[in-house]
């Protein structure tokens, strides 16, 4: 085992990690943000905003994340209306290209991860809170975020898993980030076993920070359903009954 090349080579990855951390921050908070606007075009009673909302995570559901950056970032430039726009300095640039398609993907996944936890929502405790005389903004608030995060959330923190892996295609467009590193080192040094090891540590060391900080804020969400003493009931128990 080369420590000496092991360590060279994590210096080397780490030095790219926060290029990474940066496509996977501004790619999930500009999706998350879309991903609101269009849910709320899902569930509107608009049917034009309803149909273009199906119609927006049809097609990011259905084609290829490496696809659509490849469009946005190879794609754009032959529109001559785009590139004699004021948006063409930001758009050929590829980070910027690589936060856009990863923003636009997760929106249609999270769109979707936000009306399931919508739906969740009991009837009964909206209308508790509107007899309350809750409405609104409040009710919103204090009621039907509250409930649909908690019951998105598990839903919501496999996406963004995924989206700490989708940030590796942006080496295809030219962007510097973990994995793009990673290959430049194999080409000039042929050791792909050790480079990829390397860089599957730092992602596997990203993914469970961030688990972790998800798991926080789901346990700070159900801390209302946690018993308050005794044992938790097994999955045998649950099935079969306790035993005498």
């Amino acid at each position: 085992m080369d420590f000496a090349f092991l360590f060279s080579t994590m210096k080397d990855l780490l030095a790219a990690t926060p290029t990474t951390i940066g496509l996977f921050s501004l790619s999930v908070f500009f999706g998350g943000l879309l991903a609101l606007l269009i849910v709320t075009m899902r569930v509107s009673n608009n049917i034009i905003a309803r149909n273009f909302a199906k119609g927006y995570i049809f097609v990011f559901r259905g084609s290829p994340l490496l696809i659509q950056m490849f469009l946005v970032f190879y794609g754009l430039g032959q529109f001559g209306v785009i590139r004699h726009s004021f948006v063409w300095p930001a758009l050929r640039e590829p980070f910027i290209c690589a936060v856009l398609s990863l923003a636009l993907c997760t929106a249609g996944y999270s769109a979707e991860i936000f009306r399931s936890g919508l739906r969740a929502v009991p009837p009964g405790e909206v209308e508790a809170a509107r007899a309350a005389g809750m409405s609104g903004f409040l009710l919103l608030r204090r009621i039907i975020a509250p409930i649909a995060l908690r019951h998105a959330l598990p839903a919501y923190s496999t996406e963004i898993v995924l989206m700490v892996k989708s940030t590796a295609l942006a080496s295809l467009v030219t962007v510097w980030e973990i994995t793009g590193v990673a290959q430049r080192l194999i080409s000039q040094t042929y050791r792909t076993m050790e480079v990829f090891l390397c860089a599957a540590a730092l992602y596997l060391l990203l993914n469970f920070i961030i688990l972790q900080g998800l798991s926080l804020l789901e346990n700070r969400l159900n801390r209302h359903h946690r018993r308050p003493t005794g044992r938790k009931p097994s999955v045998m128990n649950a099935l079969f009954g306790a035993r005498p």
